[in-house]
């Protein structure tokens, strides 16, 4: 832009709805404008941003008549940092958001409906964040920052706290801000992966130069000062390693009602929030309802966070994943649980396994999965046109592939029974939602 250009003046846009990933949406005339910071049944000034062909990007810059259920957000760097998108609306709205959003995804993708809907399940909205990976960069003028990139994704956000991390990580920012200064290469530590378990605290370093020896002691110091364990990670995750062999990180989370106790490395998947994990868990053993000796296909078992309890409940469970660290340590935890006689693991790429020609899928009479945000389509399909089991419950984390799914298991002779929200990260757009499907009477395995 040439100093004579003319500046575009704010617009005036009503906000009638939200969209996936947070923002306001309204209309410049007949063209749809998403607007960063505004909420449903808001009049606001936006200054565009960005301009389409099909549609226009903006940000809120005045709010002229505000929504009842607009809130002020605590943190500092809202609206800067990416971590959170919706600190400006009320909890309990976010949760009716995302309901909407559901439902409105399986009517467009699908043209279904829900038959009922499950309360949403719920836990602190603050402080809940247990596991998270933290950017690092040394910038000029402003040292290192350590924190969540910025809303646009190419910078680190300056900050000092964090009032969705788990208090334990919340307090660590500052720490290693001065813990990457005075190493020998501060500009090639990228990242720190914090978690919070029931057992130990972890940082996870990663480097992309050989720390010497001066590193190594600065980091053993840190261990010591912040009660936490300390691994440097070189490469890959699998290279992770505790800076004091004698030290190792004991990392464990607990299911009260199931009574089952599981153990996890620093670099594992876990669900990162631990209270809304331990309901969802109940909700999907109460969904499935899981009868003795029964069998039981868990899909993405992970390290074993449904199959664990399903076999608790006397269920005998295989759990299937394609990631060989977790099948050891759902075994591990098995073993560890007394429940080796009741669950099963097995290393299987479920992406290109056709899960048709597992004995051990064509058995199940329940199936539960909880797939990646790109879903379980080719699965899904083998669920529905062959091993068609009397109940599925579906854990998801993207609403546009549960809908996906959902749409074939209905064409295939399954009901909708019931949804429900699990809000797993409030104060942003994610949706995890939890679905039960039940074949239709008369329906059974094709032959």
């Amino acid at each position: 832009m040439t100093a004579n250009a003319e500046v575009e003046p704010a617009l005036e846009v009503r906000i009638d709805d939200l969209d996936h990933d947070g923002r306001g949406v309204g209309r410049v005339g007949e063209k749809v404008i998403f607007v960063s910071g505004a909420l449903p049944g808001e009049q606001v000034l936006v200054r565009r941003t960005k301009q389409g062909r099909h549609y226009d990007q903006g940000e809120a810059v005045r709010i002229l008549e505000p929504s009842p259920q607009r809130a002020e957000p605590p943190c500092p760097v809202f609206g800067v940092c990416g971590g959170c998108s919706l600190q400006h609306l009320r909890p309990e709205a976010q949760i009716a958001a995302k309901e909407r959003l559901l439902a409105e995804n399986f009517q467009r993708t699908a043209g279904i409906r829900a038959e009922s809907w499950t309360p949403a399940i719920d836990g602190p909205h603050w402080g809940y964040r247990a596991k998270a990976r933290l950017s690092i960069r040394q910038v000029p003028k402003k040292g290192v920052l350590v924190g969540f990139r910025e809303r646009a994704g190419r910078y680190v956000t300056q900050m000092g706290r964090c009032p969705i991390l788990e208090p334990r990580l919340d307090a660590l920012i500052e720490p290693l801000k001065e813990l990457v200064a005075g190493m020998s290469r501060p500009d090639r530590v990228p990242q720190a992966e914090v978690v919070a378990s029931e057992g130990d605290v972890a940082v996870v370093l990663r480097h992309l130069t050989e720390l010497t020896a001066e590193d190594w002691d600065r980091l053993r110091a840190f261990q010591e000062r912040q009660g936490v364990v300390v691994e440097a990670q070189p490469k890959g995750p699998e290279t992770a390693v505790p800076v004091d062999p004698e030290r190792p990180a004991r990392l464990f989370y607990d299911l009260p009602g199931s009574g089952v106790r599981l153990e996890f490395t620093s670099t594992d998947f876990i669900q990162v929030n631990p209270w809304v994990n331990r309901e969802l868990v109940d909700r999907a053993m109460a969904l499935l309802e899981p009868g003795p000796d029964e069998p039981v296909l868990d899909l993405f078992c992970g390290i074993g966070n449904f199959s664990l309890p399903l076999a608790k409940q006397g269920a005998r469970v295989t759990g299937l994943e394609g990631d060989a660290p977790l099948v050891k340590r759902a075994e591990a935890n098995s073993r560890d649980n007394g429940l080796e006689v009741y669950a099963a693991f097995h290393k299987v790429d479920l992406e290109e396994v056709p899960l048709g020609e597992l004995p051990q899928a064509r058995a199940a009479s329940k199936v539960l999965l909880d797939p990646p945000r790109s879903g379980a389509v080719e699965n899904i399909k083998a669920l529905a046109s062959g091993i068609r089991p009397k109940r599925i419950v579906y854990v998801s984390c993207n609403p546009a592939t549960l809908a996906r799914d959902a749409g074939i298991l209905v064409n295939a002779g399954y009901r909708l029974d019931t949804v429900g929200i699990a809000n797993m990260f409030p104060h942003t757009s994610h949706v995890e939602s939890i679905a039960r499907f039940e074949l239709g009477e008369g329906e059974g395995p094709v032959e």
